[in-house]
């Protein structure tokens, strides 16, 4: 048998620590970098400042002869001092830019901190812009701005602002909503498709022509945990949205995909032949790097909104012990399953007071942390082994083939530390 996740063991009803204060986080413009390689007829125009623009070109790593599906409409000194008229400048610059790239078909307009505080209404400038260049280009907007979000908001914001332009349907079909690497989205597809699953949709589509339709036969699947807006704005199209564990690991995958084909009427039986040998197979390399994880203790930063799921996987599949687990902002629906499977014990919070978080990290001395770059340097300074979150996101994590690499991922800090550790003995720790 697969689906091997059936006793909830514990962290429903945790108590969930709220915090208020200094954040670490990346902001919501971060999440063009993976966007605008998943959907490859897009573009991705920030109207913002020139901390907005390096931010992109430092994440991106983008090299200046390329072309890149993003850039940055700059605002000036004038437009912030309102001695522009910013409506016009964006028009022209928009107009720019479709000439000399007409292979863009869809085009985001992204407000960030410096046009919202100036209160530039973009949804306006979308619907104008849209009535100039459509039917040939379809203009939206969304905010990226970091006032207010965490980095993988930018992609549930980016997905909520696309529902409305979905076309309607009423067939049964199983959608998988938010980016995915096309290695990771062909493995889950060809699944369904050994199950009999042929009406397998995906949101965002890698091109405008190949959008899903959504309507009361859309079962929703959400394969990334920060998709509340987008799970919301599906929701209210009349689709279905799938509760789930997220799919980290083998066994959260085999249940992600399980609950998946059930709701297509896929028999139990059927959905178990499948599974059965990817599942095994994945499990079984799991456990042999968990080997240098089980027994250690982890301790996460917010970072993400993965820390839930990623936490349930390293308890579950690994055998860590997880003290603390915080997350920017816990939509509980979305995370209930991995909640009710996280063993009794951690610390759930959410938000983010750095100064206590820090604190707390530092009188548990765990194993491993978990945190962004900000952090990780100042804590291998104070003998504490860290992993990057970043890092957890820009790399092919979930699914079968994936569960070891992710599992790796936290192994290697600790084998690192190790080595470190048995050529300096004697090494003084803070």
């Amino acid at each position: 048998m697969t689906s091997v996740i059936t006793e909830p063991l514990g962290c429903s009803d945790a108590p969930i620590l709220k915090e208020r204060g200094q954040r670490e986080v990346f902001c919501g413009l971060t999440g063009i970098v993976w966007l605008h390689r998943k959907m490859q007829d897009a573009f991705f125009l920030v109207v913002g400042s020139r901390t907005c623009a390096h931010l992109l070109q430092s994440a991106a790593g983008v090299m200046i002869f390329a072309e890149p599906r993003f850039g940055t409409a700059i605002m000036e000194e004038k437009d912030l001092a309102g001695l522009a008229d910013a409506n016009e400048e964006l028009d022209r610059e928009v107009d720019r830019l479709l000439a000399r790239r007409p292979d863009i078909k869809q085009l985001f307009l992204v407000g960030s901190c410096p046009s919202e505080v100036i209160k530039l209404d973009l949804s306006r400038a979308a619907e104008r812009l849209t009535d100039r260049h459509g039917p040939h280009v379809q203009v939206v907007n969304y905010s990226g701005s970091g006032i207010e979000t965490t980095f993988t908001q930018g992609e549930d914001a980016c997905l909520a602002a696309l529902v409305p332009t979905l076309g309607v349907t009423a067939d049964k079909q199983l959608m998988l909503v938010g980016s995915l690497p096309d290695v990771v989205e062909d493995q889950f597809v060809r699944l369904f498709k050994a199950m009999g699953i042929e009406a397998v949709r995906s949101f965002p589509a890698t091109e405008r022509g190949l959008a899903p339709k959504v309507g009361p036969g859309t079962k929703v699947l959400l394969a990334q945990p920060f998709l509340g807006d987008a799970a919301a704005a599906l929701a209210a199209r009349d689709a279905d949205i799938l509760s789930a564990p997220f799919p980290f690991g083998a066994d959260g995958t085999a249940a992600w995909i399980s609950i998946g084909a059930r709701a297509m009427g896929v028999p139990q039986a059927r959905i178990d032949a499948v599974l059965e040998t990817p599942h095994r197979r994945a499990s079984n390399a799991v456990a042999k790097v968990a080997q240098n994880l089980r027994g250690k203790t982890v301790f996460l930063f917010p970072d993400s909104q993965l820390e839930i799921p990623l936490a349930r996987f390293l308890a579950r599949e690994c055998g860590m012990i997880p003290i603390e687990v915080g997350s920017p902002y816990i939509h509980g629906s979305l995370v209930a399953d991995d909640l009710a499977l996280l063993p009794k014990g951690p610390l759930i919070s959410e938000g983010q007071d750095v100064d206590r978080q820090l604190d707390r990290a530092r009188d548990a001395r765990p194993d491993l942390t978990v945190c962004g770059l900000g952090l990780a340097n100042p804590l291998e300074a104070e003998g504490l082994t860290t992993k990057w979150a970043i890092e957890l996101v820009f790399s092919p994590i979930h699914g079968f083939e994936q569960a070891a690499d992710l599992a790796e991922l936290f192994a290697r800090p600790i084998r690192r530390r190790a080595m470190i550790d048995s050529m300096h003995p004697a090494r003084v720790t803070a």
